[in-house]
Formats: structure tokens, sequence, C-alpha cells
């Protein structure tokens, strides 16, 4: 797996359960907090744990943290230690800067700052962002039972051209091709947009567009076979 290497900037109980289930999955996670009792609390679940105030840019800079995947701020209240902080990561030049947000207003904010990934807690629980941080192609899934789920991929780019036919999605892979989201240009009110809409049921003959996003079904162990053998092609 390319993905390896995560830090979690802010071990609420949100940021806890972020950092644990990427360990759980076998990654290396590094946490930061400035509460010397929640790193007391989670220094056992994770690779390294420091007490550590993020919006000093001297001590996140002794972190290499430009040498990790990606760094999520899960701060939780103070807003504007997470814009500091998310300034700073940018700044040392950090691959993925993740970052919290509450509301359209701080989403808004942090876009600005050139922030492209945001996290807001109502709609995306914990596991859900650690199995997107582990595979970027995945937009979105719901997880079942018996370890299958039902998953968003961004098309990898070995199936790009091909037909649901030549693909092999039950044959080859023992997944499901639900649906097609693919993106069309429109345009409203004099100006150019992208809209998604669902294809239907897909036809053998359908082929994949760049553009597309794919929903399956599977076990979770098939999807992410099916992404890594067609994102090394």
């Amino acid at each position: 797996m390319n993905y390896s290497k995560f830090a979690v900037v802010g071990v609420g109980r949100y940021g806890h359960t972020i950092a644990k289930r990427l360990t759980e999955k076998g990654t290396q996670v590094f946490a930061f907090d400035p509460d010397e009792e929640k790193i007391e609390s989670i220094k056992d679940e994770v690779s390294y744990a420091v007490t550590l105030d993020a919006t000093d840019l001297r001590a996140l800079r002794m972190q290499n943290l430009d040498e990790l995947d990606a760094v999520v701020v899960a701060i939780g209240e103070n807003f504007e230690a997470t814009v500091l902080t998310c300034v700073h990561l940018i700044d040392l030049g950090v691959k993925r800067v993740i970052a919290r947000a509450s509301g359209d207003h701080q989403r808004l904010i942090l876009e600005k700052i050139g922030v492209t990934e945001i996290l807001t807690p109502e709609d995306e629980v914990a596991n859900v962002v650690a199995e997107k941080l582990l595979n970027p192609n995945i937009v979105s899934f719901l997880q079942l039972p018996d370890e299958h789920e039902i998953a968003e991929i961004i098309a990898p780019k070995g199936v790009i051209g091909r037909t649901i036919e030549d693909i092999g999605f039950r044959n080859k892979y023992e997944m499901t091709l639900i649906t097609i989201k693919r993106a069309y240009e429109v345009t409203k009110n004099g100006e150019d947009t992208t809209e998604e809409h669902i294809i239907g049921v897909p036809k053998s003959e359908t082929p994949i567009k760049e553009s597309d996003t794919l929903v399956v079904f599977g076990a979770a162990k098939s999807v992410q076979r099916f992404i890594e053998i067609n994102e090394s092609l």
C-alpha cells in the first residue's frame, strides 16, 4: 500500500478515533496535541505521540512532517488554531493537508488558504476518513457486515476506455458494478458547469470514462485489490 505514514494533530475524541483506526490498518501514526493528558491517553496506541502546540512553526518544523503521506488537522473548537496549523503545514510542504471544519463558513476559509480536503464530522465518521486516507480513489463507502462494503470509487487509470465486460468486475475481481456516476459539462444561465448524473444500470458494452465514479459492491479486500491492480497499470 502506498500510503503508510500519517500524523493526526489534535487527539480529542474525533482525532483519537482516526489515529486508532489508522493504526489498526497497519500504518505508522504520529499524534500531536498541546494537552499532555490526551497524549498520555493515546501514546500506547500510535507509533509516536508528543505534546506539541501545532501553531508553533518552529515546533512543527522539527517533526519532519513533509516526509509523511498526509497530516490530519482534527483540532476541535479552536478554529483559529486549525487555520494557523494548516498554513504552517502547507508552508512546510506537507503532501496532503486534511482539516476539520464545522459549517460552510469554516469550509470556505480553509479552501481560501489552500486546503482541498476538508472533514465535517457531522457527515464523515472517523472510519470513513481512515478509509479515504488509505485509499484516495474511494470517494465514500458504506460498511456492511462480514467485511463487505458499497464503495464509490474514482475510476482507476487502468480501466479508463475499457468496457464493463472487458474489465470483468464479477469474474476477475468478485465485485458487482451497481452503477456509474458520470460527469457532464452543461451550461446554466450562460455559465459552463459540471453535473454528475447516474447512468442507470450499466450495460456490458458501456465504456468507462476518466470522469466516472464507479459504485461497486463486494468484499473490502476485493475493492482494495481492484484499486491496487488498476492504479498500478
